[in-house]
């Protein structure tokens, strides 16, 4: 059984806020969030915490080498590191202490696993990186997806908009709101492109998988299970 945790987000910017307060109920995770300016008022709250997430985007070194003393004198709780594809290259992950890192892109879905992961390790309750649907897989981790093992051709949009439906059954999406949680608050294009990959997704999966994708006629979308 999952136990609450606390996660401390750092962040120069809004732009996981939302994403984590819809975690937190999906997640049973209390989340406060922290600029480099409130970092110390939020070490010095009380509160202890399970998991730092840090979002890379404009963080000093100065604010880094903070939460690197936070985390090795409060037993090397696990960071997750949120970055930006530039980013990658240059990235040095810690030696000490139990890390992850995640696209800032990644889908609401492999943010999920991640957090998860690090929070509840080994624990029978944490998402398995493996979806397995029919004749389909999907792997969370390396963003793969097989019909009858053979690897499927996605692009990271078609993969995301799959892998979010199929981690999210039962449950209609509209089009606006799978434009929200796959593409980003900062994605200017119409709903059309909802559909468009909806489309693609159908077509490249096969008819037995692309039975699941159930449209719902004024609303959006479906994933039956």
């Amino acid at each position: 059984m999952q136990h609450h945790k606390n996660v401390l987000l750092v962040s120069k910017t809004s732009r996981l806020h939302e994403r984590m307060r819809e975690l937190s109920h999906s997640l049973d995770i209390s989340v406060l969030l922290s600029t480099p300016d409130t970092f110390d008022q939020a070490i010095s709250s009380g509160h202890d915490f399970d998991l730092v997430l840090l979002d890379l985007a404009g963080l000093s070194s100065e604010t880094i080498n903070k939460v690197d003393a936070y985390v090795a004198g409060n037993s090397g709780i696990p960071r997750l590191f949120s970055v930006d594809e530039e980013q990658l290259p240059s990235l040095r992950m810690p030696v000490q202490g139990r890390s992850d890192l995640i696209l800032a892109t990644a889908s609401e879905a492999e943010f999920e696993v991640r957090l998860a992961l690090l929070l509840w390790p080994g624990e029978e309750t944490v998402p398995s990186d493996f979806v397995t649907i029919d004749n389909m897989t999907i792997n969370l981790a390396t963003y793969q997806v097989t019909i009858d093992g053979e690897p499927v051709d996605l692009t990271l949009m078609e993969y995301s908009l799959l892998s979010f439906l199929a981690t999210h059954p039962s449950r209609a999406y509209s089009r606006e709101a799978l434009l929200h949680r796959v593409w980003g608050f900062e994605y200017c294009g119409g709903t059309r492109t909802v559909d468009v990959h909806i489309r693609r997704v159908r077509s490249k999966v096969g008819p037995q998988v692309a039975s699941h994708i159930v449209t719902v006629r004024g609303v959006g979308y479906l994933f039956k299970l």
